[in-house]
C-alpha cells in the first residue's frame, strides 16, 4: 500500500509503498476513505510525542471501510463504513470498565502508539469497542473530520463543562478545535466570545455564532474586554489553542464559580504554564482536562448533525490527496490556517 512515512522526526515525509497491515486480534483493517490533518500529528512528526515509534505513519482523525475482519470480531463485517474516537479503548482496565475509555491505560491511537492512516489501509485494534457505524447521510470527509477536533471539542462542552443555555462561553484560539467549539455551543444556546490573533479566523467565528469577537493583537487587555462584554466574566472558558497566554487567559477571564476545560495540547515547552490559583481558590473555579470522546458516546453527537444542528462540513476547507497533505502538514507551524483540511484521495 502507499503510506506517508517518515524515518526521523522533522525530516520530510515520503509517500512510500509499504506492507499492507493485518488485522490484529480483536481487530480489523479499514481502507482510508478520509483522514484530517491535525496539529497532533505536525507535533508527533516534530518528536513531541513519546509513543511514537520511527518509522512511522501519522493520522488519526480517519473514516474508512472494513476490508478485513479478525475471527473474534462480534459487530463488525466486511463492507461495513465506520470512524473512530483517536484514543481507542482496551475494555479491561478500570476507566474502561467506568465507561471513560477517553483515558484507557492501555489505550491505542492509530497514528502514535501504532502506524495511522495516512495510508491506504490502516489496522484497527479493539475493533468491537471503538468502532463507530456512519450513517448513509454522513459522507468520509465530514466523518473523518469529528475524529479529533470536533468530537474533542463536543465532549468539552457537552461532558466537561456541562454548557447552559444561556451561559457566556469564552473560546480562545480559533483554529479546528476552536471554531468546532464555537458551532457547538451555539448549538447549545450559548452566548460566545470568540479571541484570536487572526481576522479572518474571528470573521468565520462570527458566522459560526459568535456574538462578539476579540482580536488579542489589537484590544491591549483581553481580561477586562470578557468582562466588560459578560457583566463579569464568562461562565465556561476553553483554551482552544494550547499555549501558557491562553490558558492563563482562561481561568483568568472566569467569573466566580466559572468552568475552564482544557483542549488545546500543551506540549515542548508550552507544557507547564502558569496557573492564578489565586484566582482559582478566591473565585471557586472548576479546571478541566479533556481528552477525546468515547465511542459510546458519538450517538449523541451524530444524532445532533442528524438534526440538523451541527454543521461539521462548513468546517472543511480543503479536499486534498496524500501527497498534498504531506505537504500541509509539513508547513503547519507556518500556516495554521483556518478550520480542517482532509485528505480524500490516496
Amino acid at each position: 500500500m502507499k503510506a506517508a512515512v517518515f524515518a526521523e522526526f522533522g525530516a520530510p515525509l515520503t509517500i512510500s509503498e509499504v506492507p499492507d497491515p493485518k488485522a490484529p486480534d480483536g481487530g480489523v483493517v479499514l481502507a482510508v476513505d478520509a483522514t484530517g490533518i491535525c496539529r497532533s500529528d505536525w507535533h508527533g512528526w516534530q518528536g513531541h510525542d513519546p509513543d511514537i515509534k520511527l518509522p512511522h505513519v501519522p493520522g488519526h482523525e480517519l473514516a474508512g471501510t472494513i476490508v478485513e475482519v479478525a475471527k473474534n470480531v462480534q459487530n463488525w463485517k466486511i463492507g461495513d463504513r465506520v470512524t473512530m474516537p483517536f484514543v481507542a479503548g482496551c475494555g479491561h482496565c478500570t476507566p474502561c470498565l467506568t465507561g471513560n475509555q477517553q483515558v484507557c491505560d492501555n489505550q491505542f491511537q492509530p497514528g502514535f502508539t501504532h502506524w495511522g492512516s495516512f495510508a491506504e489501509f490502516v489496522a484497527i485494534r479493539y475493533a468491537d469497542m471503538n468502532l463507530v457505524r456512519l450513517p448513509d447521510a454522513i459522507d468520509s470527509a465530514t466523518a473523518a473530520s469529528l475524529g479529533c477536533r470536533f468530537a474533542t471539542a463536543f465532549r468539552a462542552l457537552e461532558a466537561q463543562a456541562k454548557v447552559r443555555a444561556g451561559e457566556w462561553v469564552a473560546i480562545h484560539g480559533c483554529g479546528g478545535v476552536g471554531l468546532s467549539a464555537i458551532m457547538i455551543a451555539s448549538a447549545m444556546g450559548a452566548r460566545i466570545i470568540a479571541i484570536d490573533i487572526q481576522n479572518d479566523k474571528l470573521a468565520m467565528a462570527r458566522e459560526l455564532g459568535a456574538e462578539v469577537v476579540i482580536n488579542s493583537r489589537e484590544v491591549p487587555d483581553v481580561l477586562s474586554a470578557i468582562r466588560d462584554v459578560t457583566g463579569g466574566g464568562a461562565h465556561v472558558s476553553m483554551d482552544a489553542l494550547g499555549s501558557r497566554q491562553t490558558c492563563f487567559n482562561s481561568i483568568a477571564c472566569l467569573a466566580k464559580r466559572g468552568r475552564h476545560v482544557q483542549v488545546g495540547l500543551m506540549l515542548a515547552d508550552q507544557s507547564h504554564p502558569e496557573i492564578p490559583m489565586d484566582l482559582v481558590v478566591a473565585r471557586e473555579l472548576e479546571i478541566y482536562g479533556s481528552h477525546g470522546i468515547q465511542a459510546h458516546r458519538y450517538s449523541v453527537l451524530l444524532g445532533m448533525i442528524a438534526a440538523g444542528k451541527l454543521h461539521p462540513e462548513r468546517l472543511i476547507t480543503a479536499r486534498l490527496s496524500l501527497v498534498q497533505g504531506v505537504e500541509f502538514l509539513q508547513k503547519m507551524d507556518q500556516f495554521p490556517g483556518t478550520g480542517i483540511n482532509v485528505i480524500t484521495s490516496f
